[in-house]
């Protein structure tokens, strides 16, 4: 193995003295690790080609002329490094790649036919036509850093690397949006200003900015008219023809300009966005914190968790004691609440209320369905885990409440406390805990009152009707009438809906009260004031922009992942769609009717006998009369989650003949590499789309094996785990279609 490394490195410094003052290619030529590996500009300061990392060989474009070699772009990072028997080939189409085994792999995009390429000196690798016009230039696409010369266009971005040996995309970007403003934010996040945590301030400056570095250091953003707006070095360096300069956003999240003399291995910092490395939200992983030392980042483990692994502390924390589910908590655990101040972190609670801080941490320790509670400026926010974005600051004022989990010895202990804890609380109504153990109960003429006799139709559903109405405290409620409902007691009735009512979820639409009067049984629900998702997505006039269909889509996996693992009773929902996904006054989508098909009359059906759910969205397995598990509702938002961020409903027969079906149509445009495709009118983030996609066709297998677990899925549109290539479904609505027709 040392004999062939020894030749591997002789090879490629035999080959750099022999094309030293080389920079071009013509058509037909064609690097390998092994035989001619490198391209280099007629300076020598740059090369193209293979590098080795980890156990193969990746490529990308280097500065060659310093001793320790620094990477300032790469090709298919994200792809598995490649063998030493692969070839890189110029042809007419472009740079292709032909790996060891498998199809050719295009390295380039290009509309027009090439005819040569070169490595030039200001580091940018370009393609020719015949007329020696420049096709495609690597300038146009970085990855993590930006050379002199180089802009970093609107709309585009920069990843950071995963480590300074591992150029796969991290955790962090940059990305020079459409509004002018130049702006940081964890990868696995919403475009949000509550998750940015690095900008220019130019957010007024409109469409067209460009962020540019020039020849001697300065860091600066231009307007679409060359306007000058923003010199973000303050003030340019000696201009110097021997000093090499690169802006690169780091893998610790903070981008800098760095300078470095040519032929030396040490580089000069010469700006970065910040000088506090706590600042980039996501350094340390879920359910841990950030703290400064010595101006170093320094992450640790909220009380009652451990690190996942110590030689990895960005995967975060898991806690080192057993929860059980909700309901086992009454018996096996009891828990205490630990104060974590100074500590901001993401805020995402299901349930904000005023209080104090001492009624806050009882709150949470009462509400087995709370994990930890954020005390800020009078308000208590009820959050579940996992916690993110977790930072040490002294100067802020909130305070951290972390339920903890201890064995205990009797029962008695649980009941006495949780007792008290429950008087305690129902002394204070103003934290608004009356709604999270009790359902209000209503007569049919109070709730015919309420809604001015049925006057105001929101929407008609499997289950029956929805009326909108006004309680007597001027809340605005949604009133559903339930029709063909199973004939049980009261008692059976009221127990089915304590259950629901016990979820607690900012995804889930909140039960307020009931009706149980002779033959009527109507629900009164929290009121969504901007309809159903498919009445927000299909719509003509204005679809949801792409940051807001990530977050929707993130918001519905979340919800779907509490039904199925977190609530206190285990709950199928049986017919997720887009008419089921309900939005609020903030757009945030929650979903609704779950925990009813129990109330369901046995022959009840939408579509086919026996079935239940939508055509479209229906799993395989209830056709097949196999038994129903949480997988029938992975299948379910698969279908949905394809239709959010394609911004149409899965069966359009307006459509082409190959796009009348959306799951063939995302199947094939995923297999023949044309996702933009499904996509052609708008401006969407590439890496997030394909992710996206990928998560849907995992969800939408036939096989329920295959799927994974709503946890899984959530995690997979998180960005927090890799996505492997999912195999081809058959597309079961098409058969359905078909053997319906």
């Amino acid at each position: 193995m040392a004999a062939i490394l020894l030749l591997l490195l002789f090879s490629t410094f035999h080959t750099a003295i022999a094309q030293h003052g080389s920079a071009n290619i013509s058509l037909g030529s064609s690097l390998s690790p092994t035989n001619n590996p490198s391209l280099f500009s007629s300076s020598g300061n740059f090369a193209f080609g293979f590098f080795l990392e980890g156990n193969g060989f990746l490529i990308g474009i280097w500065i060659s002329k310093i001793p320790e070699k620094k990477v300032v772009w790469t090709a298919n990072r994200d792809d598995p490094p490649l063998s030493r028997d692969a070839t890189l080939h110029l042809t007419v189409d472009g740079l292709i790649l032909q790996p060891t085994e498998g199809q050719e792999i295009p390295i380039t995009t290009i509309s027009q036919s090439a005819s040569s390429a070169s490595m030039l000196d200001s580091g940018n690798f370009v393609l020719y036509d015949s007329q020696m016009k420049i096709i495609w230039q690597s300038f146009d696409y970085p990855t993590d850093t930006l050379l002199p010369g180089q802009q970093l266009m609107v709309g585009k971005e920069l990843y950071s690397s995963v480590s300074e040996t591992n150029h796969s995309t991290g955790k962090f970007q940059l990305i020079m949006q459409h509004d002018g403003n130049l702006v940081q934010y964890p990868v696995a996040s919403s475009l949000t200003a509550a998750y940015a945590y690095y900008s220019s301030g130019t957010f007024t400056a409109g469409d067209n900015v460009t962020l540019n570095l020039s020849d001697d250091g300065h860091l600066y953003l231009l307007n679409s008219t060359d306007f000058y707006l923003k010199n973000l070095t303050n003030a340019g360096l000696p201009a110097n023809q021997s000093n090499i300069y690169r802006m690169t956003i780091d893998v610790d999240g903070i981008f800098r300009l760095y300078s470095c003399l040519n032929g030396n291995s040490n580089w000069s910092i010469q700006w970065s966005s910040s000088n506090d490395k706590c600042d980039p939200k996501g350094i340390c992983g879920l359910n841990s914190y950030c703290t400064l030392n010595d101006e170093q980042s320094v992450c640790s483990c909220l009380p009652g968790f451990d690190f996942i692994e110590q030689d990895d502390l960005s995967m975060g924390c898991q806690k080192n004691f057993t929860s059980g589910s909700c309901q086992s908590q009454k018996i096996l655990t009891t828990f205490t609440m630990y104060p974590l101040e100074n500590t901001i972190w993401e805020n995402n609670p299901y349930s904000i209320f005023n209080t104090t801080k001492e009624y806050c941490q009882e709150a949470c320790l009462g509400d087995c369905n709370c994990e930890a509670a954020l005390f800020i400026d009078g308000q208590c926010r009820k959050q579940k885990l996992p916690m993110r974005y977790g930072r040490r600051k002294l100067d802020d004022s909130t305070i951290a409440f972390v339920k903890v989990g201890t064995r205990i010895i009797t029962c008695i202990l649980i009941y006495r406390h949780r007792v008290w804890t429950y008087k305690k609380i129902s002394n204070q109504r103003s934290m608004g805990l009356t709604e999270d153990i009790f359902l209000q109960s209503f007569s049919y003429d109070e709730l015919e009152k309420v809604t001015e006799g049925f006057k105001e139709e929101l929407g008609k559903g499997a289950f029956g009707t929805v009326f909108k109405g006004t309680l007597s405290d001027h809340r605005v409620v949604a009133v559903k009438r339930l029709e063909n409902v199973v004939n049980e007691g009261e008692r059976q009735f009221r127990n089915e809906l304590t259950m629901i009512a016990r979820t607690h979820h900012k995804n889930l639409v909140r039960l307020l009260g009931y009706c149980y009067d002779g033959q009527n049984r109507l629900l009164v629900y929290e009121y969504m004031s901007n309809g159903s998702l498919a009445e927000f997505l299909f719509r003509l006039e204005r679809h949801p922009t792409w940051d807001e269909r990530v977050r929707i889509s993130l918001g519905i996996g979340r919800g779907i992942l509490y039904l199925h693992e977190e609530c206190e009773t285990q709950i199928i929902h049986c017919d997720i769609k887009p008419q089921n996904v309900l939005m609020d006054k903030d757009l945030c989508p929650k979903i609704a009717d779950f925990g009813l098909s129990k109330l369901l009359k046995s022959d009840q059906t939408r579509t086919f006998t026996g079935v239940r759910g939508t055509t479209g969205y229906v799993a395989p397995e209830w056709y097949r009369r196999l038994p129903i598990t949480v997988k029938a509702d992975v299948y379910s938002f698969g279908i949905v989650l394809l239709e959010i961020i394609c911004c149409r409903k899965n069966l359009d027969t307006n459509a082409s003949m190959d796009e009348i079906v959306l799951v063939n149509w995302v199947c094939d445009c995923f297999e023949k590499g044309e996702l933009d495709l499904l996509n052609a009118d708008e401006e969407v983030d590439k890496k997030t789309f394909e992710r996206i996609v990928k998560v849907g066709l995992w969800c939408i297998q036939n096989d329920p094996s295959l799927r994974p677990s709503m946890k899984k899925v959530v995690l997979m549109l998180e960005g927090t785990v890799d996505i492997p290539v999912p195999p081809s479904p058959t597309s079961f609505l098409s058969s359905i279609i078909a053997s319906s027709g």
